[in-house]
């Protein structure tokens, strides 16, 4: 493999004692000396690369901790919405790939619930696009879809259909479907969707993977891992892929904990769980799964967050709806409990404050049955967190999981978040300055394709609590809130391999360690505050490999 020096720049290493530096040599992909010119100068006469970074800053490989690669992958090979922010835009798109795509349905998905009023697509605007096959497009979050009406026939839902227990029907004043469906209702088309085949997600997965690491990403939770049916599956990918040898990322899973599942099937699943994570663990370490993701509600935008008061009508009044709890807190903790007890760790979708409490009520009995062990669960997305719950974090070693680009103003979360939390919740967004404070352990993750994943967009958002490109003096989401950059750039590496269980291999940059290493073309410590975003990656490498360059 050789020997590379990387001198003249900065290096961040991310460690524990914030060590500094200007020059690291990697011989047969690994870290053999970190310092200055004088700690690499026996290396550089035989380097095979000595890479002048010119003031440009070295970091480790950033991890996302909250992703769903293979999904992303295969949205970007299909109708891929993701680059439009306007009607036009998507409608465009759709009419360019329906006139590519002999495919019997019209899939994809990545459409902006701000793009539309009151965050809801039509039916129509699909139809005299797509009149004669059924469409079926998840939005960037993947809680609601947009439909048209021969989907909506094909599934037989009409003014008489009720809403599902876990989801909700738009409709117009006369009770008929308007062609966006919230959480479970999406499946009620879902399941007519041709299955993927795994063709499919393989090569939704090299797409990923190329995607990722061309953003400086080389590790990654998979924060969504269903096994539970026969057919094509992210986990086969991700097998295959191991045992062909073109998983060059180091990947953790979360897999999916069927929320269906009664109590007196609870011993069943954790074990079926668990065979299958001491199956994986034997065939290698790019791949693992030594986690099981928990949802435990929805998202704010379609009110099936799980919050502690009701949600307000476009008048500021309370109404009578608190949001969807998939798991209620009992069952919560039960699950919570067997899980932990079998060694598994827990990644909570977690976005409401009563979901968030309702997590923390979980680890609490958790702790109390099986006592303290480094399981190192996490609360994704924590959205809101009502301020008695915030210090508890730190004793229950519960990990703050974060998708820092979220945290700002945008169409979004200013027409179809705030007006319905109110002010003073809405203040209280997103607090990530509170967690640290308090001591909560901090990773990072994008949700892709929920959100970008470029690492250092979201690290722009996290330090300035507004998007990089904003127009001059546009207002922050709560600015107490923001983290230093130092702060950020460590969660999105230490903190984010550390969380995903992948911290042996990767998130530092120390003597002995892989060289898992990213250059980017600028030291964001020498910008303003409000030009991170523009810092680009020019480099990635994944064990002293070069797996991009720009």
């Amino acid at each position: 493999m050789g020997t590379t020096v990387f001198r003249n720049g900065a290096v961040f290493c991310a460690d524990a004692a914030r060590t500094t530096a200007s020059a690291v040599a990697v011989r047969d992909g690994v870290v053999v000396a970190v310092g200055g010119d004088a700690e690499v100068a026996t290396y550089v006469a035989s380097a095979d690369d000595v890479v002048d970074l010119s003031g440009q800053l070295l970091v480790p490989g950033f991890v996302d901790a909250h992703v769903h690669p293979v999904m992303g992958g295969v949205e970007r090979l299909r109708c891929d919405l993701t680059a439009g922010e306007t009607i036009d835009d998507y409608v465009a798109t759709i009419h360019e790939y329906a006139a590519r795509s002999s495919q019997p349905w019209v899939l994809g998905g990545g459409w902006s619930m701000s793009a539309f009023p009151g965050g809801c697509p039509s039916k129509e605007v699909l139809d005299d696009v797509v009149p004669d096959r059924p469409v079926y497009l998840p939005n960037r979050d993947h809680h609601s879809a947009w439909v048209n009406t021969l989907a909506l026939e094909l599934a037989g839902i009409d003014e008489t259909t009720t809403d599902p227990v876990d989801g909700r029907i738009e409709r117009d004043a006369h009770g008929c479907p308007t062609g966006t469906l919230h959480e479970g209702a999406a499946n009620l088309v879902a399941r007519l969707v041709p299955p993927d085949t795994q063709r499919d997600m393989d090569d939704g997965l090299r797409e990923a993977q190329r995607y990722l690491h061309s953003l400086g990403v080389v590790g990654w939770q998979d924060a969504m891992v269903d096994v539970g049916g026969s057919g094509a599956s992210p986990h086969e990918a991700y097998l295959r892929a191991q045992e062909e040898g073109w998983l060059t990322a180091r990947v953790s899973a979360a897999l999916w904990w069927d929320r269906t599942c009664p109590r007196d099937g609870i011993a069943d699943q954790v074990a079926a769980l668990a065979k299958l994570r001491d199956e994986v663990a034997c065939l290698g370490n790019r791949y693992r799964a030594p986690t099981v993701k928990v949802m435990l509600d929805g998202v704010a935008e379609t009110h099936t967050a799980a919050m502690l008061e009701p949600y307000l009508d476009r008048c500021g009044h309370p109404t009578g709806n608190t949001g969807m709890s998939f798991l209620d807190a009992t069952l919560a903790a039960e699950v919570t409990t067997a899980l932990d007890a079998a060694g598994f760790q827990v990644h909570f979708h977690a976005l409401g404050d009563r979901a968030v409490r309702d997590a923390l009520d979980a680890l609490s009995l958790a702790r109390a049955v099986n006592g303290t062990a480094d399981r190192r669960h996490h609360l994704a997305h924590v959205q809101l967190v009502h301020p008695d719950d915030v210090p508890r974090f730190r004793p229950l070693a519960a990990t703050a999981n974060i998708q820092a680009l979220w945290a700002t103003h945008e169409p979004q979360m200013d027409e179809l978040t705030i007006p319905f939390l109110g002010t003073q919740r809405a203040r209280r967004q997103y607090p990530f300055g509170d967690l640290f404070r308090a001591g909560a352990t901090l990773a990072m993750g994008s949700d892709w394709p929920v959100s970008t994943p470029d690492p250092l967009a979201a690290i722009h958002v996290a330090v300035n609590r507004v998007h990089y490109g904003a127009a001059p003096g546009a207002s922050p989401l709560g600015q107490p809130q923001a983290l230093p950059l130092q702060v950020a750039l460590s969660t999105y590496t230490a903190g984010s391999a550390w969380v995903s269980q992948l911290n042996q291999w990767t998130g530092t940059i120390a003597v002995g360690r892989p060289a898992d290493l990213v250059v980017l073309d600028r030291d964001p410590f020498d910008v303003s505050p409000d030009q991170i975003g523009s810092t680009a990656v020019e480099r990635t490498y994944v064990d002293g490999h070069l797996v991009y360059r720009a």
